[in-house]
């Protein structure tokens, strides 16, 4: 590394404009030492650190890689790559990089947290395990560094170790909320808490953590500090028992969901084929096959991890042009929010697989949604997303959803878990901008009206 005295400057620079909290003005000065020195590791690791923090992903990719590539021999570069990885989906390349960490530093806390995670998502839960406790051995509470120039409000974060977290980091912004993070698996009781005004429960996703939601709900009872997304609000938003309580709203079409052992499924009555198969806990299309006959149903069963299945009634979200369409909206502080229309071939629909990019008709129809939800979704919809945002009753949550012919809601998915990604800086994303920052500001401003009650 350069010992150019130009080049410390730069970078003593860019590390004072982060700390206040100056991002625009940091990320100017750390691409001004990467002018002087383009394999300049801190520069890399810390420009990476603060596109992720802003929402830029590419950009934060883009730097961590180059870090690696550079410094192959550096374990951080390896983590913080991983990370990203890792949340992308791309487990097989995130547990490369974090197993390469630990052969440089085999006692960091990080690698063996971020491999934890990732074998855990393939499905090697003992491994997984080891990992969990190596990671998080005296490091139950992990405090957060803290950007802003005015007194901060302090906030306990809970979360779990083992995922199925609300992601914060669009809206817990580090320049007003001074965060502890606390993990809720490896907490002993008689540690103390750290000072805050405000418990954000982020453990969303009442499938996979029931374990971490049972402790969060130990701590909580020993707090009289407001509380957001209380675990008892969590527990009954798995897909199975929402589907059974939501079923009965007006104008909301809820699949059928049963969580059978694996053994059980060919011979369970009912079947109706097309159906869907998943395996609980994971996100983003992972371990969730669509089976389209008897024949298939073996063959699909065996391609899924896990003891128990989720079986679930196949929902058509097609329209008039046989592409699917899912709607996502937020319910932040009893007020619902448009984040996005992903259409897509694909009965499998999600946003950064959807095919929003290739083609401007989609955007604009999306475009027509953001603007005006009401008259995309109709009365009926957004009374039947209403109902479904008071029988839930969390302060902060979404709704991924689909309208059949006659204007009802086709319900796919409604919990805690939904987030909220900022738009790529690409042009072709500005009018999405705005809708999503309102989305944003609004939960912020949700945090900051509870912590002063």
């Amino acid at each position: 590394m350069s010992d150019d005295p130009a080049i410390a400057e730069a970078l003593a620079r860019a590390r004072s404009l982060v700390s206040r909290g100056e991002d625009e003005a940091a990320k100017a000065a750390y691409i001004d030492v990467l002018r002087r020195d383009a394999t300049h590791f801190d520069a890399l690791n810390e420009l990476g650190a603060l596109a992720y923090a802003s929402g830029h992903r590419s950009a934060a990719r883009t730097s961590y890689v180059q870090a690696v590539r550079c410094h192959p021999n550096n374990p951080v570069g390896h983590v913080n790559l991983g990370n990203l990885l890792c949340e992308d989906d791309d487990y097989e390349t995130a547990q490369e990089h974090f197993e390469t960490a630990l052969q440089f530093d085999p006692d960091m806390l990080a690698a063996h947290q971020g491999l934890a995670r990732v074998l855990a998502e393939m499905g090697e839960t003992i491994a997984a395990e080891a990992h969990f406790r190596k990671g998080y051995a005296g490091q139950a509470i992990v405090k957060r560094r803290y950007r802003g120039q005015q007194p901060s409000v302090p906030v306990l974060l809970l979360v779990s170790a083992r995922g199925g977290n609300i992601p914060t980091h669009p809206f817990l912004d580090d320049r007003i909320f001074e965060i502890s993070a606390l993990y809720a698996e490896f907490h002993e009781p008689s540690q103390p808490l750290p000072p805050y005004r405000l418990v954000l429960n982020a453990i969303g996703d009442a499938d996979l953590c029931g374990e971490a939601l049972q402790r969060a709900a130990e701590v909580i009872a020993r707090t009289d500090a407001p509380v957001i997304n209380p675990p008892a609000k969590i527990l009954p938003t798995g897909r199975a028992d929402n589907a059974c309580r939501l079923a009965g709203l007006q104008d909301v079409v809820a699949p059928k969901v049963a969580l059978l052992p694996r053994d059980a499924i060919a011979s369970a009555p009912g079947l109706t084929f097309p159906l869907l198969l998943r395996a609980p806990g994971f996100h983003t299309g992972r371990h969730f096959v669509r089976v389209e006959q008897t024949e298939d149903l073996d063959t699909a069963i065996a391609t899924l991890p896990g003891g128990d299945l989720l079986v679930i009634g196949y929902l058509d979200a097609r329209g008039p042009d046989g592409q699917a369409r899912k709607y996502r909206a937020m319910i932040i502080d009893g007020r619902i929010y448009p984040l996005h229309l992903a259409i897509s071939h694909d009965w499998k629909v999600h946003y950064f697989t959807a095919d929003m990019a290739m083609d401007a008709a989609y955007r604009d129809e999306e475009r027509r949604y953001l603007d005006d939800m009401t008259a995309v979704v109709g009365t009926r919809g957004m009374a039947a997303l209403a109902q479904i945002g008071m029988t839930l009753g969390l302060d902060y949550g979404g709704f991924d959803f689909g309208l059949d012919a006659e204007g009802r809601v086709l319900l796919f998915e409604a919990n805690a878990t939904m987030v909220i990604n900022p738009p790529e800086p690409d042009p072709m994303w500005d009018y999405r901008r705005a809708p999503i920052g309102r989305a944003i500001d609004a939960a912020k401003q949700m945090l900051l009206s509870r912590a002063k009650a």
